[in-house]
């Protein structure tokens, strides 16, 4: 980093928020996630760090537990990290020490900047729709055609912008088994749908069968991406194909579009498998964790 550049670490309440959303909109690598409004809703709290005037930026999501502040990931925030520099170790260098503990996601472009850290990579998928829906079509595993076609034998029926409470219900289920804090994550994801709704930012799709939601997702718009964001399925949509079904309306919908969809993830296995299955190609970005605690603590964060 040139000789003159600051970066100066900011509490939520110092920084601007426009020029941040103007940051963020401006860099090559920005998200959604970065946006002020989105880390306003979903994170308990937020500082960042900002280089010079708003040049480039890295927000600090973060909590409390016994009195110790630590770095988290927000409820269906994937990738946040550095926005608008390639000096992504500078950046880390400056994470204030009262932040004692930290297990964060950085972005897609800060892979190869990230040296001497405990860093872990995670995968994505994400899918280039600027080409022909016959071009895009042909990419796509048997299995995902079989199962296209197994939900239109079965009269599934593409439906779009209806209520997002579906999808919310339907995400839910699933999500009591593996998140003790659903009903605030529900929360926070309810009020920022409005906002970004309201900004033309969001929509829900789904596939319908016999009038009733069996497959459903929320999608999120910015940086010439769609974040598949929130996904609920009903158990009746798994045999006949619904889901698949519901991917590839979207596809079909935005082919020739210069978007890229991005699913999201994923680590595991099997979505994984059903993602690359449609011809998405994957994206790798870091995990960062760093271990401040006192030495009779670090065992509960090994």
């Amino acid at each position: 980093m040139a000789t003159g550049n600051t970066i100066q670490y900011l509490t939520r309440s110092e920084i601007a928020s426009n020029k941040w959303d103007q940051c963020i909109s401006r860099a090559t690598n920005g998200r959604i996630y970065a946006y002020a409004v989105y880390l306003d809703t979903m994170s308990a709290h937020w500082d960042a760090l900002v280089l010079n005037d708003y040049e480039a930026v890295m927000p600090l999501t973060w909590n409390s537990k016994y009195g110790i502040r630590y770095l988290y990931q927000p409820f269906l925030a994937a990738q946040l990290g550095v926005f608008g520099s390639n000096d992504v170790q500078a950046f880390i260098k400056a994470i204030p020490g009262h932040f004692r503990y930290a297990d964060i996601y950085l972005n897609s472009a800060n892979t190869n900047a990230v040296k001497g850290a405990s860093v872990l990579l995670r995968d994505n998928y994400v899918l280039d729709l600027n080409h022909t829906y016959e071009n895009l079509a042909t990419a796509y595993r048997e299995n995902i055609r079989r199962n296209i076609k197994k939900a239109k034998q079965a009269g599934c029926t593409v439906v779009k912008d209806f209520d997002v409470e579906t999808v919310i219900d339907l995400a839910s289920i699933q999500m009591h088994l593996h998140d003790k804090n659903v009903e605030e994550n529900i929360g926070r994801f309810r009020r920022l749908y409005k906002l970004l709704k309201a900004e033309n930012k969001a929509n829900t799709y789904g596939i319908s069968l016999q009038g009733v939601v069996i497959a459903s997702c929320v999608f999120f718009y910015s940086h010439q991406r769609a974040y598949y964001i929130l996904v609920g399925n009903h158990p009746n949509g798994k045999t006949i194909g619904a889901s698949h079904a519901l991917i590839d309306a979207f596809i079909a919908d935005h082919a020739g579009q210069d978007l890229l969809l991005d699913f999201e993830g994923s680590d595991i296995r099997n979505l994984a498998f059903f993602y690359s299955s449609f011809g998405a190609t994957q994206e790798v970005y870091p995990a960062l964790k760093i271990n401040r605690l006192p030495f009779y603590l670090k065992w509960l964060k090994k």
